[in-house]
């Protein structure tokens, strides 16, 4: 569920999920269940729903995703 609440963040704000999350973890060469996720779960920006950035950043922080969480926030300002 985290996953598809980062990427669908992402999708609705123009942003590219591998992007942001190659930028947070630089080290990690591919994220599957990331790839995954937006190959099968995310849908167009128009059939989503609106996700606040601050749902983001709880869901990750709650994960224990805090660099992708200041990533996440670093775009949203930009937005």
């Amino acid at each position: 569920m985290m996953i598809l609440v980062f990427a669908q963040w992402c999708v609705n704000n123009n942003l590219d999920p591998v992007k942001l999350y190659t930028e947070a973890y630089p080290n990690q060469v591919s994220n599957p269940a990331l790839l995954k996720t937006m190959e099968e779960l995310t849908v167009d920006k128009e059939e989503a729903g609106e996700i606040p950035t601050s749902t983001v950043l709880n869901v990750l922080s709650l994960f224990g995703n805090e660099d992708l969480a200041f990533v996440v926030s670093e775009y949203a300002k930009k937005l």
